[in-house]
């Protein structure tokens, strides 16, 4: 029979502590809200001691939460249990998290004392916890680096004290899976009264081990799993939750376990916690970066294009993302070019593929990433080069008032004709360029994302514009690339809007 493996999400407090900024009581709740909808089982919403911005949003949230658990940390300190159970109190069931240092280092440079004190601190405080909750946890802090015996020693202890779950934390990411499974297979096997409890996990990783050794630990007998959405948290950050989940999804039958994980909201959820929290996700990042579902290769992108299992482990659907991308590069094979322009609505025989590809493989090595437009352009378009850029920026000049106005004026070229206009807006810079850029080209589209690189240059610092725009449900790219930003991102908007003008002229054809 599977036993089910319990998700405790920590974003909200071990995520939070490691951002530049806290975040505003609204984004936690919208945050707490996108777990809950997920299915997490645990969510631990913060460290209401540690401020009272913290107390307060945990106290809102609490009231909002219904279906997940809702947890708090607390250290073995009265007042901490204390506040903790009070931050909680217009729940109907909540879990206080104790944690206290049981390793060598923690014990006698941190907080000073011998083990024997340890173990009474932690009994005491799971008393305490007690007349609020019957749902306490305690964290063996440091736990990797904590001798077996002493583990084992202060584990049967709080269990018998009324402890209900057990958490093992690697909390500096030094174990290795081999160690670290060995460590909850040992406590199986010493600690008496261990079937008492539910053994967990909450990893770091410092040595990008710390979704290896929470799968190990499964493997070995654990029942939960902490972490965070897109692993963010202290240092080198923690074990990343989706992609806990989904290994676990993968090899359900060989793990024996499962989740209640409601595996479609896993990719809004990340891009939720990623905007909120301001932590870009690397492009590479698994289950959740850009290019996980990406494929360049063009050997890669035949196999894809003839059954997504010959390179896709998983279906990108099952978390919820639609597309499934395949990068037009110097790499890429005919099998792509032919795809793309399938998708577009063209036969084979509308075009001439080889000398098509050619040209595509020409402008690949010039620009790097070809979009599907230029394509169309490389197919049907025999205009001169300056054909293609039908609007040019001639001259600009903004201003911005300490009563919150924007002021842009804008003069384009358009077919060596000068026209320009005046825009005034209480929207910002961005919002009056486009503005003004619409009234000119009277094209209106969605700004999906925007992306400046800084690149220095001699003495020079390079502001790039990278523009992704929807126009009529098709997405348009557009680059700037000068010393000024506000310029590249003038330049960044005409370049896609001569993208869509020069999409729409080959389509009329």
């Amino acid at each position: 029979m599977k036993k089910k493996i319990i998700i405790l999400d920590t974003t909200l407090r071990d995520g939070e502590q490691s951002l530049k900024a806290s975040l505003t009581a609204r984004e936690k709740i919208k945050i707490a809200i996108a777990l809950e909808n997920m299915g997490i089982d645990v969510i631990e919403l913060g460290f209401p001691i540690s401020s009272p911005g913290d107390f307060k949003s945990i106290q809102q949230i609490s009231k909002i939460i219904k279906n997940s658990r809702i947890c708090s940390l607390a250290r073995c300190l009265e007042k901490d249990i204390d506040v903790a159970a009070e931050a909680m109190s217009f729940s109907n069931s909540f879990r206080i998290h104790l944690f206290l240092g049981t390793s060598d280092i923690h014990v006698k440079s941190k907080l000073r004392k011998n083990f024997k004190e340890i173990i009474e601190m932690a009994i005491s405080s799971i008393k305490r916890a007690r007349k609020y909750t019957d749902d306490v946890e305690f964290s063996c802090e440091d736990a990797g680096r904590t001798s077996i015996d002493n583990l084992c020693r202060i584990i049967e202890k709080v269990i018998k004290a009324g402890a209900k779950t057990i958490n093992i934390p690697d909390t500096v990411g030094y174990s290795f899976p081999e160690k670290f499974s060995q460590i909850i297979k040992e406590i199986r096997k010493r600690v008496d009264n261990i079937d008492q409890s539910i053994i967990s996990v909450h990893c770091h990783n410092d040595l990008g081990m710390a979704v290896a050794n929470s799968i190990s630990a499964i493997q070995a007998g654990a029942q939960q799993i902490e972490g965070t959405i897109n692993g963010i948290g202290e240092r080198a950050g923690n074990a990343a939750l989706e992609e806990i989940i989904m290994a676990i999804r993968l090899h359900e039958k060989s793990l024996n376990v499962y989740t209640n994980i409601k595996h479609k909201e896993i990719y809004k959820t990340s891009q939720i916690v990623s905007k909120l929290c301001c932590v870009p996700i690397p492009i590479n990042k698994a289950i959740v970066g850009i290019n996980a579902f990406s494929h360049s290769s063009g050997i890669h992108q035949d196999g894809v294009l003839k059954n997504k299992k010959n390179y896709e482990i998983i279906d990108p659907n099952s978390i919820g993302l639609k597309e499934v991308k395949l990068n037009l590069t110097s790499r890429s094979g005919r099998a792509a070019v032919k795809h793309y322009m399938k998708e577009m609505g063209y036969h084979k025989n509308d075009y001439d593929i080889n000398q098509l590809y050619l040209n595509f493989l020409k402008l690949a090595d010039k620009k790097g990433q070809v979009f599907d437009y230029d394509l169309e352009a490389l197919a049907f378009l025999n205009e001169k080069r300056k054909e293609l850029f039908y609007f040019k920026l001639k001259k600009f000049t903004i201003e911005s008032y300490s009563k919150g106005t924007t002021t842009v004026s804008i003069k384009l070229l358009l077919q060596e004709k000068e026209y320009s206009t005046k825009i005034t807006t209480n929207s910002g810079s961005i919002d009056a360029i486009y503005q003004a850029l619409k009234k000119l080209t009277n094209y209106s589209f969605i700004i999906k994302q925007f992306q400046l690189t800084l690149e220095q240059k001699g003495d020079s610092e390079i502001k790039k514009i990278d523009i992704t725009i929807n126009y009529n449900n098709r997405c348009f790219h557009g680059f700037g690339l000068t010393t000024d930003i506000v310029e590249s991102i003038v330049n960044a908007m005409l370049d896609a809007i001569n993208n869509i003008r020069r999409s729409e002229k080959i389509k009329k054809k």
